[in-house]
């Protein structure tokens, strides 16, 4: 199996795993925040909340590794800098998509964490931590939306540059495309439904998702298509190499000049009439020869 093979299934499982994770969390943390009570069902709800936050952790992992594992077929395949720039900028979007899922970890454990003081100190749910849970639960809520947001805009690059080097089939680059705008738009939702996991977004985040499943088991099952493109960067790189390359004398076509006085012997020289002189006594003797008879 080849590397660029174990690469494809890599970023394909990768996927599957971030998806995943990220339905997991959302079905654990459920309803939990949802309402005046928010601090109470969070200390009664440990567990529920310890596996939200794993499963956002490794969803945040995730979602980068599947930028660092692919980066190196992107870069492979742009003849161009500004494709270059492209690739490396991917791979940006995608560790700060997972830095703010990071973040929108951080503001879940400091509401479990608020809600535990407010649980051992006795009272429901007081007036003077209402503005610090719904800041917590703001931050929390807009950091996930903020990833969306940014993991659509590299996904526009991402789709556009396999979709350019065709290493995945060209409708399925499409669909990626056409599925970013509904997922962009789901994030202003927020403010409508107050929950970043609504109906509405999820019917909206709906045609991307089910895009990046395909993806995935294409992937794994196919792989990147290595014939349908020559990346010019690796042309290029072997022209160089062929080029530094000493030239080598092809033994059926000889140079040689033809046998001649030795390099360095004048014309005119002793060596050169000594060799003359032979040349006419063989001649007057081949003459009186042929006289006598």
């Amino acid at each position: 199996m080849s590397s660029e093979r174990r690469v494809a299934i890599a970023v394909g499982a990768l996927y599957i795993v971030a998806t995943a994770a990220g339905l997991l969390a959302a079905a654990a943390l459920g309803s939990l925040l949802q309402g005046p009570g928010a601090l109470a069902n969070l200390a009664a709800h440990e567990t529920q909340v310890m596996a939200t936050g794993f499963f956002e952790l490794v969803m945040a992992v995730a979602v980068a590794a599947v930028a660092f594992m692919i980066y190196p077929i992107l870069k492979q395949d742009a003849d161009t800098p500004g494709k270059q720039g492209l690739a490396l900028w991917y791979v940006g979007t995608r560790i700060t998509e997972g830095t703010l899922f990071l973040v929108g970890i951080l503001g879940l454990l400091s509401l479990f964490a608020l809600s535990q003081e407010v649980a051992r100190a006795g009272a429901s749910q007081p007036v003077q931590y209402q503005a610090a849970v719904n800041v917590l639960k703001t931050a929390s809520d807009y950091s996930l939306v903020l990833g969306q947001s940014v993991f659509c805009v590299g996904a526009v690059m991402l789709y556009y540059l396999l979709y350019v080097s065709r290493r995945i089939p060209r409708w399925l680059s499409v669909w990626g495309l056409i599925g970013v705008p509904p997922m962009l738009a789901s994030g202003f939702s927020l403010a409508v439904t107050g929950d970043p996991n609504s109906t509405v977004s999820s019917i909206m985040y709906a045609p991307l998702a089910l895009q990046e499943m395909v993806l995935a088991v294409w992937l794994i099952l196919k792989g990147f298509n290595s014939t349908a493109v020559t990346s010019p960067a690796a042309t290029g790189e072997v022209r160089s190499r062929l080029e530094a390359q000493p030239l080598r004398a092809d033994p059926s076509r000889s140079t040689c000049p033809p046998p001649g006085p030795a390099a360095g012997t004048a014309v005119g020289s002793p060596q050169v009439n000594a060799l003359k002189g032979k040349g006419t006594h063989h001649d007057r003797l081949r003459r009186t020869g042929d006289q006598g008879g």
